[in-house]
C-alpha cells in the first residue's frame, strides 16, 4: 500500500530569497517560515519556524564564494535533520566551489568532493542543481543527484532571435562538449577557442579555432567570473569578420571588474540565468529566469515522477 504524499515544504537561504520566491510561486506555494539570528560577532543561526517533521524539504541556496552561503546551507540541512524531516532536498542552482574538482598541481585540495561530503553529512538526502562545472562531480556524492541544464531556458532564447549564419562558440577547450550540444541542437556550426594563461583569470594568449567571417556567434559557457574570457573571445571574433557576438551563461558570478568589461567589449549582449542575484544592473546582461525548470523538477521529484524530459543535452 503506498504512502500517501505530504504536502512539500519550501525554504530559502537568505542569499537566494528572490529566485526562492519565483520557485515558490511556479511550483503553486509558499515559502515557508525561516528566521536568521545574527551575533555581534557575525555568527548566525537559520531557525525554521513551522514543524517540518516527516516532511519532504527543498532548501533553495546557491553556494557560490564567499564561504557565508554554504554555511547557511549546511545550518538550514542540519536544522532540518534535526527537526526530523523525512527529506530533505539541497536545491543549489549554482554549485560553489566546483572549479576545484581535481588536483591540477601538488598540495592543493579537491573542494567540490569535499563540499560534496559535508553537505550529505549535514543532512541533504537529494542534491538538484544545475551545470555544474564538470559533470564528473555528480560522482563526489553518494546521495542522488538531479543535474540539470540551462540549455532548456537557453534554447527557446536563441531560437526566438532568428539570427541567421548562427554559430555557436567555446571559450575554452574545456566548453567545447558544451558547444557541441548547443550546435546539434541548433544546426549550426561551431568554432572553439584555444587560450593560455599565465594564472588563474590571467589570459596570456588567444587563438580562433575555425572560421567567424559573416556570422552571428553564440559564446557558451557554464559560468561568467571575471568576464576576461567572454570579453575577449567576443573582441577576437569581430577582429576575424563576426558579424555580432553575443554570450550565454549559466552563472553570473561577475566578480572584479566583470561588469565593466562587459559593457565596455563588443559583446551584443550576455544572456545569464538568476542562478545568482546580479549584484548591479548592466544594460548588456539579459536574465532568463530558471525558476520554472526547478519548479517542475522539484514537483516530479515530490511526485515520484521521470525527470528525464529535462535533460535537452
Amino acid at each position: 500500500m503506498n504512502t500517501p504524499l505530504t504536502e512539500a515544504k519550501i525554504f530559502s537561504c537568505t542569499q537566494s530569497r528572490g529566485l526562492a520566491e519565483k520557485i515558490a510561486a511556479s511550483y503553486g506555494s509558499k515559502l515557508g517560515n525561516v528566521i536568521t539570528s545574527t551575533y555581534s560577532d557575525g555568527e548566525y543561526q537559520p531557525s525554521f519556524e513551522e514543524s517540518v517533521r516527516g516532511a519532504r524539504l527543498f532548501i533553495i541556496g546557491s553556494t557560490n564564494p564567499g564561504a557565508d552561503n554554504l554555511m547557511e546551507m549546511l545550518l538550514m540541512l542540519d536544522a532540518a535533520k534535526r527537526a526530523s524531516a523525512r527529506h530533505i532536498t539541497a536545491v543549489m542552482p549554482y554549485f560553489g566551489w566546483a572549479r576545484q574538482d581535481r588536483k591540477d598541481k601538488p598540495r592543493v585540495p579537491i573542494a567540490a568532493k569535499m563540499i560534496a561530503s559535508i553537505l550529505e553529512t549535514a543532512g541533504a538526502t537529494r542534491i538538484i542543481t544545475m551545470d555544474l562545472h564538470a559533470d564528473q562531480i555528480q560522482g563526489f556524492f553518494e546521495k542522488p543527484v538531479d543535474h540539470l541544464f540551462a540549455s532548456t531556458v537557453f534554447l527557446p532564447y536563441l531560437r526566438s532571435l532568428n539570427l541567421n549564419d548562427l554559430t555557436i562558440a567555446s571559450p575554452d577547450m574545456g566548453g567545447s562538449k558544451r558547444a557541441y550540444a548547443y550546435s546539434r541542437a541548433l544546426e549550426s556550426d561551431v568554432v572553439i577557442c584555444y587560450k593560455q594563461r599565465e594564472k588563474a583569470n590571467i589570459i596570456s594568449h588567444m587563438e580562433l579555432i575555425g572560421d567567424v567571417t559573416g556570422k552571428n556567434v553564440v559564446l557558451v559557457d557554464d559560468m561568467v567570473d571575471t568576464a576576461g574570457t567572454l570579453t575577449r573571445a567576443a573582441d577576437l571574433m569581430m577582429e576575424r569578420g563576426a558579424l555580432s557576438v553575443r554570450a550565454i551563461c549559466t552563472h553570473p558570478v561577475l566578480s572584479g571588474d566583470a561588469y565593466e568589461r562587459v559593457e565596455k567589449s563588443k559583446l551584443q549582449e550576455l544572456i545569464v540565468t538568476d542562478s545568482i542575484p546580479l549584484r548591479k544592473k548592466c544594460d548588456k546582461i539579459r536574465v532568463v529566469s530558471c525558476a520554472d525548470l526547478f519548479a517542475d523538477v522539484m514537483q516530479r521529484v515530490h511526485g515520484n515522477r521521470s525527470i528525464s524530459s529535462k535533460f535537452l543535452m
